[in-house]
């Protein structure tokens, strides 16, 4: 089976060497959790385990393989084989786990196209837009925005007018999907080998979207509930498809908590107005909160920036810095606690080796 069909490239073959050389070969996660792994390998569809070794360095979520991950495997007669190495990603799309912990999911590797969808009914949002851009940001994937369910809207141009502004560099399309109409905008993106995801909230039309594109209905799809605008959970696992034109769908799950974990890289692309008028304020560490001489504060005054993008972007600054610390501080206690746990290992083995001394003396 030819790879490339599924991605591999130069680069993935340049980052492999290290792997070759101990005889290992290369495959594409498909799905993934901790127990088992589906790949595709230029052996066909296989199953595949973590190796005792690579389970022990993992450290964390995110050094777990997952959905459009290369992994290097041991090839067996039968059984599963043994994924032993990771291949290091071009790109992934992350946040922080569910939940109080503060580590680091990762949610699909090795993207080269984010589309960020939203439907264009009661659940729109500009303030989850600007979230979903601060982490996909981060991605080192292009960005495009997909506005599905265009026919609920008769302000599409002013909405899409909107967003534009806020975000210069990233394409916008309006679109149907469930009346098939306006797909072919996507044609541009869609080409053999490339990598796509789809992000949004659930009841956004990912599922219906992938549909079209695939031309048959092989991801279920749920109705939005009239009461609340919010869509039930229909996909509940990430997988990896093949669209008839050779072009690769990672499907994800609706993301109902989207919590931030990052570098800051993110929320400054996210909100690179804020940035510009930032580098005019009197203060090189201006809050833009209180202090006097604030270009920000002003610029929001003038209405050059809208009161409610600040808020937000406040509110999302200060959650990746708690998140960050917490993350920062539970890989601190874990060195910790990994370095005294070595520690009492070699002082157990050099007094082994003392009393094996002792006896050997006669003493």
């Amino acid at each position: 089976m030819d790879l490339s069909a599924f991605g591999w490239d130069d680069v993935f073959e340049e980052s492999f060497k290290e792997f070759q050389e101990k005889q290992l070969l290369p495959a594409r996660v498909t799905e993934a959790n901790r127990l088992f792994y589906r790949l595709v390998s230029g052996k066909g569809e296989i199953n595949g385990k973590l190796s005792d070794k690579f389970r022990e360095n993992c450290h964390s979520k995110e050094d777990y393989p997952t959905v459009g991950d290369w992994v290097a495997y041991r090839p067996t007669e039968y059984g599963f084989v043994q994924i032993q190495g990771l291949v290091k990603r071009k790109s992934k799309f992350s946040r922080k786990v569910a939940g109080v912990a503060s580590e680091e999911q990762v949610i699909a590797a090795n993207i080269d196209t984010i589309f960020i969808v939203s439907g264009l009914d009661r659940d729109f949002s500009m303030r989850r837009l600007e979230r979903y851009v601060v982490l996909a940001a981060d991605s080192n994937a292009e960005l495009v925005f997909i506005l599905n369910k265009a026919d609920l809207r008769k302000d599409v141009e002013r909405i899409i007018s909107e967003i534009m502004g806020l975000f210069k560099d990233v394409p916008v399309y309006a679109l149907s999907a469930l009346n098939n109409n306006g797909l072919e905008q996507l044609a541009r993106y869609i080409s053999p080998g490339k990598t796509m995801v789809f992000l949004g909230s659930s009841g956004t039309g990912k599922s219906t979207i992938i549909n079209r594109l695939l031309g048959v209905d092989k991801q279920k799809t749920g109705a939005v509930s009239a009461y609340d605008g919010k869509g039930r959970h229909i996909t509940s696992s990430r997988n990896l498809i093949v669209l008839p034109d050779g072009a690769i769908v990672i499907d994800t799950p609706g993301l109902r908590e989207l919590q931030l974990l990052g570098n800051g890289v993110g929320l400054k692309n996210a909100f690179s107005d804020i940035g510009s008028f930032a580098e005019k304020c009197e203060y090189a560490n201006c809050t833009h909160t209180n202090e006097p001489g604030c270009a920000v504060l002003e610029a929001v005054n003038s209405g050059a920036i809208p009161v409610e993008r600040l808020k937000n972007f406040l509110k999302l600054k200060r959650e990746i810095a708690y998140n960050l610390s917490r993350h920062e501080e539970k890989i601190k206690n874990k060195r910790s606690k990994r370095w005294k746990t070595i520690s009492k290992q070699a002082r157990r083995i050099k007094k082994s080796r003392e009393n094996a001394g002792d006896e050997y003396l006669g003493i």
